[in-house]
């Protein structure tokens, strides 16, 4: 099979369940978003060192989610397709504030605000942050045009999912320049 078709050169696409849409469609950006979002977390994982397995193995576990959160997106609500596949719920979320709280317990009290950057991998995670902020804020305008419930619910889910997933993605920027003994930059006023 050919990696290029030709059926997107007139600026259409196919969703996961078959419709065609316009490469512009809301739903295209939000899992366009969460597409770029996952390929930021690759060069994160990328940038860790070797002994850092347990939390290679969580940012992948992330990374699973994100096809999920992407799959679900790239969906018609109420196609067969979408019945069958796993929705994001709370127990996702819920993983994410329990490793929230394991990173910051090794952190400084923050005061003020931070300059992104620092070590490679908390640059990487500050960028994943960025991109996660857009996805949850294309997500939320997409749920402004739902009109099936049961899709308005799991937009929800994702959007609490997203906005904790960028919370997380804070403090394993902070956590990541902590493990390479490096400070975080503060902003000067």
């Amino acid at each position: 099979m050919k990696i290029y078709t030709g059926s997107g050169d007139r600026g259409k696409t196919s969703l996961f369940s078959g419709e065609r849409v316009s490469k512009s469609d809301l739903r295209v950006e939000a899992y366009g978003d969460v597409d770029e979002l996952n390929s930021v977390l690759g060069g994160l994982v990328a940038s860790l060192p070797p002994e850092e397995l347990k939390l290679t193995e969580e940012i992948q576990r992330i990374q699973s989610d994100l096809f999920r959160v992407g799959a679900w997106l790239a969906v018609t609500p109420g196609s067969s397709v979408a019945s069958d596949l796993e929705e994001i719920s709370e127990k996702h979320s819920k993983l994410l504030e329990a490793a929230i709280d394991r990173m910051d317990k090794g952190l400084s009290n923050l005061k003020d605000f931070l300059l992104p950057g620092g070590h490679i991998s908390a640059a990487w995670a500050h960028v994943a942050r960025a991109v996660c902020r857009r996805a949850e804020r294309h997500v939320v305008r997409l749920s402004a045009t739902s009109a099936k419930d049961s899709e308005s619910e799991q937009l929800r889910a994702v959007v609490v999912y997203l906005n904790r997933l960028s919370d997380y993605l804070f403090v394993l920027a902070r956590h990541c320049n902590r493990i390479h003994n490096i400070s975080d930059r503060v902003w000067e006023k």
